[in-house]
């Protein structure tokens, strides 16, 4: 079977998204989150930030959940050997908990803000919380550039959206800000020499790939003032 180009592209990546260790650290400071106590990564992909998660829960439990397979394989093989994290192919709308935080690193547009807290909501322990990343509009002018680069992404909401959709799913908003630049270079720096790498000799099915994240990457870099990930922690009221 042939390898679909686009995961060829990602399979050797760490992280599939906007994020880094700062941004983590600054939504688990928004929360008491016991030593001891359970945090679920939903939609971990390959893991890029379940290392830091286990930091912060030296005694305690940490999921990885993830509806793709070859995701969750490369995460197990840099846990190989280890007892943590647990890694749990399914679906995140499913959780089962209890935790005392769910984290989501720009995955929850799959389900949309509020379906995904009402859902999430029963996997909560008393005064757990949920940490989660939104992509969102800055400006109601954004370029040509940008607006053609999410043409095909729905919907996308202003920061007054998001947090209107936080508390449709009766969730208190305890901290949001606006991910900043260097997570956005986090994921954007090796997908990039990713891209470079495969350029030699790609198909044409390859290429095209590439071109798209190509002009993903230049189009944030040229318009970063249009649009961002908006990063939100929240507890059910």
């Amino acid at each position: 079977m042939t390898e679909n180009p686009f995961f060829r592209l990602h399979s050797k990546l760490l992280r599939e998204g906007p994020g880094d260790r700062e941004s983590l650290d600054w939504a688990l400071a928004q929360v008491s989150v016991p030593p001891d106590g359970a945090i679920c990564d939903a939609g971990c992909g390959p893991g890029a930030d379940l290392a830091a998660l286990l930091e912060h829960v030296p005694d305690g439990r940490v999921d990885g959940v993830d509806a793709h397979e070859p995701f969750l394989k490369a995460a197990a093989e840099r846990f190989e050997g280890a007892t943590r994290p647990r890694l749990i192919h399914g679906n995140f709308a499913m959780l089962k908990g209890p935790y005392d935080l769910i984290w989501s690193a720009g995955a929850v547009y799959f389900l949309g803000v509020t379906v995904a807290l009402e859902r999430w909501r029963a996997a909560l322990k008393p005064g757990g919380a949920v940490a989660f990343s939104q992509v969102f509009w800055k400006t109601d002018k954004p370029s040509k550039d940008a607006k053609e680069l999410w043409e095909d992404y729905g919907h996308m909401p202003y920061e007054a959206e998001v947090y209107d959709q936080v508390r449709q799913a009766g969730f208190t908003v305890i901290a949001g800000r606006e991910l900043p630049a260097a997570a956005w270079e986090e994921y954007y720096r090796p997908l990039e020499a990713r891209i470079a790498a495969l350029r030699p000799g790609a198909d044409a099915a390859l290429k095209k790939v590439l071109d798209q994240e190509q002009l993903e990457i230049d189009t944030w870099r040229a318009h970063p003032g249009d649009y961002g990930y908006l990063q939100v922690v929240a507890r059910p009221e």
